[in-house]
């Protein structure tokens, strides 16, 4: 009975760990990127981030109109806008740590904004507070503060 017993619970272990593996893998994209529809336009969604982020003293060192480049490929495309966000004071506390220089792979922070095929504006993000704890210390500390800034700027657009 007893080895019934421990193959029994053996096999519940490993079947355990295979489903959780299952829903990890099928979930992970929801889990890891965030996405909420704008109730603006395309463009007005794209000029309010930019705005918001400038009086809240973000940076807005780059925007990639990513249909734009791809259109001179020869693809036609919904209109798909990249906002690479920075704060300064964040950006640097990173930057002044070796060992927290490994997230900046992800510097500066990025939100897309896109439109559907049926005219919706989704404003597309990773979930960076998720991310940043991952990896402890001073950088889930200035990720979580990051993270709080880019939802004050999207929440500007979502009202």
């Amino acid at each position: 009975m007893n080895k019934n017993v421990l193959l029994s619970g053996i096999i519940g272990f490993v079947l355990g760990i295979f489903v959780f593996g299952l829903v990890a893998f099928f979930s992970a994209s929801s889990i890891m990127i965030i996405e909420d529809t704008s109730p603006l336009s395309f463009e007005e969604t794209v000029q309010k981030v930019q705005e918001t982020a400038t009086a809240i003293g973000w940076k807005v060192p780059t925007i990639h109109e990513i249909d734009k480049s791809v259109k001179k490929a020869g693809y036609e495309v919904a209109p798909v806008t990249v906002i690479e966000l920075c704060h300064p004071k964040l950006a640097g506390t990173l930057l002044e740590d070796d060992d927290a220089r490994v997230v900046t792979s992800m510097m500066p922070c990025r939100l897309s904004i896109y439109e559907t095929s049926d005219g919706k504006v989704v404003v597309s993000r990773m979930n960076t507070g998720l991310v940043s704890k991952m990896f402890g210390g001073i950088v889930t500390e200035v990720m979580a503060d990051a993270t709080k800034g880019s939802e004050k700027i999207i929440s500007s657009v979502l009202k």
